[in-house]
């Protein structure tokens, strides 16, 4: 039985040796989900691999994306993933540890040891989430300090509650959190608040929200958890909790081991008419990419045009 299943195990390897992946699509936001069903309508053979379904599916709701008024950023993404299903796109949430280049081939090996080879290799991995940068911001990670009000809102009903930024982001954590707690500070180092002008009157006109601009947090304080802050100028504020939604650091360490040029940030440098990178058959697409408005409706063209630029990549060498 044992030898039956080696010889099984084989022949799926020699199978997947003759018969690589056209593009192994490495991230499952707006961008990978995209280019995979673009690549399924060329014929092309691909795969994700994700760790989750984009740092989008954290959002509490998406009012801008075309089509679909009002919506949760994770029932929008788990649209994409079963769309790109439909067409056969196989998806498989795990971690990508390795990518390298080999004479013809891309191996990508994953956190589980699976190799996996393709012909081209689409990074779509996003960012990471920038982390506050107080004084005993350690000490209460998980303790008070989030990332996701989507995720923890609802553990602050009749609370106090801290939320550092001023985009579209911060905006939608104040709102959504302000239906739960009873008082919100938004405490943001500039002027004004970056969101849209939609989401700014919304916030004016809801008497739970306070902003706070021209401050950032400089301590925080508790014992188990987080009891209370102090900011910049010295004022301090008692809070439950704090949320954090300060933009992302590009998710490039992929590319970059890979020979990929980086701009001094860490956004992979592409070319917009294809998605190309500097590398020939790696290309990119998404927040990981660098362009100046990252949003789900633009994260989704660059997918599109990658899979267009893979489809005639690979004929090329045919």
């Amino acid at each position: 039985m044992e030898a039956q299943e080696n010889k099984k195990e084989e022949n799926e390897n020699e199978e997947e040796l003759n018969n690589p992946y056209d593009m192994i699509i490495i991230g499952g936001g707006p961008a990978g989900y995209s280019a995979a069903i673009y690549a399924a309508r060329y014929n092309l053979k691909s795969i994700v691999l994700t760790k989750e379904l984009g740092i989008i599916s954290e959002a509490p709701e998406v009012e801008n994306y075309p089509g679909i008024e009002h919506i949760s950023g994770f029932e929008l993404m788990q649209r994409f993933q079963k769309h790109a299903e439909k067409f056969g796109v196989e998806t498989k949430f795990t971690e990508v540890v390795d990518v390298r280049k080999g004479i013809t081939m891309f191996n990508v090996t994953d956190s589980d040891g699976n190799v996996y080879k393709g012909r081209t290799i689409l990074i779509a991995t996003g960012t990471e989430k920038r982390k506050l940068d107080a004084e005993n911001v350690d000490k209460y990670e998980g303790r008070g300090i989030s990332y996701c009000a989507t995720c923890d809102a609802a553990f602050y009903k009749d609370k106090t509650v801290a939320i550092v930024g001023g985009s579209d982001s911060a905006a939608k954590y104040a709102l959504l959190l302000a239906s739960f707690a009873s008082k919100v500070y938004i405490i943001y180092r500039g002027e004004r608040l970056r969101a849209e002008q939609i989401l700014i009157d919304r916030i004016n006109s809801e008497p739970k929200i306070e902003l706070i601009t021209k401050e950032n947090i400089q301590k925080i304080e508790g014992e188990k958890r987080v009891e209370g802050i102090t900011l910049t100028s010295g004022r301090n504020l008692k809070v439950d909790g704090i949320f954090v939604a300060i933009g992302g650091i590009p998710s490039s360490a992929i590319a970059r081991n890979l020979g990929v040029e980086l701009d001094p940030n860490g956004y992979i440098i592409v070319n917009y008419e294809t998605q190309a990178t500097s590398v020939p058959g790696v290309y990119a697409a998404g927040d990981v990419v660098r362009f100046p408005l990252k949003q789900i409706i633009t994260a989704a063209a660059q997918g599109a045009v990658a899979a267009h630029s893979v489809n005639d990549f690979i004929k090329e060498r045919k």
